[in-house]
């Protein structure tokens, strides 16, 4: 069975999809989840589901002892959901190629330091463009950056605000993520 380290600072509620969708596949598992908030919703989510959790912050991030610790839960990938710190240089060597990213955009428009939640949604309305999705690509060292491995659309509404929009993006990333995730791993 793989095992996934999933590092998310929100909600969860990509986690929870990823959880539920390995759950009935049984490929896989969440073997950890990491977060640098105390309050982060997804830390209900590791303590309901019994998976064991990191809290961290920039400077424990960078750490080398940070690689060592994700290492000991023997990750075949390691997976981003909304987490809201960039990734040291030193996890993306130690597991280049083998670490994923879903946002909540077209890319490579509205990626980018800053261009996270709300703040996408917010951008992709005021442009007027008429479609907006999600984009899972691979982590490198640069924002928003590395290669596209799959984009899912939806359209924008006439009456759509961020929130209503968020919660049409959220649907797309629940469906596509795990299964991306899964064919991944299914190499």
């Amino acid at each position: 069975m793989h095992s996934l380290i999933v590092f998310a600072s929100g909600r969860g509620t990509n986690c929870q999809a990823i959880i539920d969708y390995f759950r009935e596949q049984g490929t896989a598992r969440v073997a950890l989840i990491v977060t640098n908030k105390a309050d982060a919703g997804v830390l209900d989510i590791a303590r309901r589901e019994l998976i064991p959790f990191l809290i961290t912050d920039r400077r424990q991030l960078a750490e080398p002892s940070m690689i060592t610790d994700l290492q000991q839960y023997r990750p075949s990938m390691i997976v981003l959901a909304g987490f809201l710190l960039k990734i040291p240089p030193t996890i993306i060597d130690a597991f280049r190629g083998r670490m994923i990213n879903i946002h909540p955009a077209l890319l490579p428009a509205y990626g980018g330091k800053g261009m996270w939640g709300n703040h996408v949604h917010e951008a992709v309305l005021a442009s007027g463009d008429t479609q907006s999705g999600i984009s899972i690509h691979m982590v490198d060292e640069e924002y928003d950056h590395g290669a596209t491995l799959l984009q899912a659309r939806c359209s924008v509404l006439s009456g759509d605000d961020a929130d209503s929009l968020a919660e049409r993006i959220h649907l797309l990333g629940h469906f596509y993520y795990p299964r991306t995730i899964d064919f991944l791993l299914r190499g």
